[in-house]
């Protein structure tokens, strides 16, 4: 394997001008470079990029911990921050947490390891004192674990209280809310807390139905709504806490024969693919997942060049409106 001093020699320069070609640092004539390079390709030479983001003190590489990215919505959150890092010069070391604490902590001491520039923390599992301790820039993701550390949001209350007020102006007088496990310190909690103040506001039967702490398991959303309707046949109407869980429902109706949006009237949660995929198409409140990715990233580059950050940051939903209701 080729070395800096056997470029140097084929070149006919110095070790140290081949340093400086490959860290483009200080003056080379364009003449010297393109000998360097003619070297490098010749002798099929392949920089240690790890080495020299060591001697930079910059390694451009920014961490992120998911629940999972087998979720239409973290896939997408993925997809959006990885183009967004990278239209600002970073590339991504992503990490599977699967709520599982002593896999998250792993990836925590990794990324520490390959000294990453900063954190995206969208998972959710470890306690806060393991975040803040980083000493690093950090964002996080519908969680605030800090006043000093920023976090990125969408506006969960809105969201829960236009999804009830929609299906009571519809004319369902007995609904459910299907959500995530609340013992989970997620700004996603607040949509619950919208459901319920917005049910008793305008006097309508409510419950809601929490699953366990799996982030994704399409068979246990079956389950739930089956109960749900076994122990409330009455229910008329669905807000349910993703598109995903949505989904699962429009399939237990359709297996029970009952008919959306005459009988039971479902909304959604997020506008992922899958809302104007299923059948009929999903009504949901739309996270804007780009706008979140987008500030994101902002905010983390704007940290690792030490410029100001604002610490709260939430984005307005909306209600898109399509046939389950």
């Amino acid at each position: 394997m080729a070395t800096i001093k056997d470029i140097a020699e084929r070149a006919g320069v110095t070790v140290t001008t081949v340093s400086r070609v490959l860290n483009n640092r200080g003056y080379i004539s364009e003449a010297t470079r393109e000998k360097v390079y003619q070297a490098m390709k010749e002798l099929d030479y392949q920089p240690n990029e790890i080495a020299r983001s060591l001697v930079r003190g910059k390694t451009n590489i920014l961490g992120l911990i998911l629940p999972t990215v087998d979720h239409p919505f973290f896939s997408k959150l993925t997809f959006f921050i990885e183009y967004y890092a990278y239209a600002h010069g970073y590339k991504i070391m992503l990490c599977n947490s699967q709520l599982d604490q002593k896999k998250e902590k792993e990836y925590i001491e990794m990324l520490r390891g390959n000294q990453v520039n900063g954190i995206i923390m969208a998972s959710h599992t470890l306690e806060v004192d393991e975040y803040i301790n980083l000493n690093l820039p950090l964002v996080t993701f519908d969680r605030q674990i800090s006043e000093n550390i920023p976090f990125v949001s969408s506006d969960n209350y809105l969201g829960g209280t236009l999804a009830t007020n929609f299906l009571i102006d519809k004319g369902c007088k007995k609904i459910a809310y299907i959500c995530g496990n609340l013992n989970l310190n997620l700004l996603a909690n607040r949509r619950n807390d919208a459901f319920i103040a917005t049910a008793h506001a305008r006097k309508v039967k409510h419950v809601t139905v929490e699953t366990n702490i799996n982030v994704l398991d399409v068979g246990q959303y079956d389950r739930l709504v089956l109960e749900l309707f076994r122990k409330h046949p009455d229910i008329d109407g669905i807000f349910a806490g993703s598109d995903v869980v949505a989904a699962s429902a429009i399939k237990v109706c359709h297996q029970q024969q009952r008919e959306i949006p005459e009988e039971i009237k479902i909304i959604g949660y997020d506008d992922s693919d899958i809302a104007s995929l299923v059948t009929p198409q999903l009504t949901t409140i739309r996270q804007p997942i780009e706008e979140m990715s987008e500030l994101i990233v902002n905010l983390i580059h704007k940290q690792i060049n030490k410029e100001e950050v604002s610490t709260e940051n939430i984005l307005p939903v909306t209600l898109v409106e399509r046939e389950t209701t």
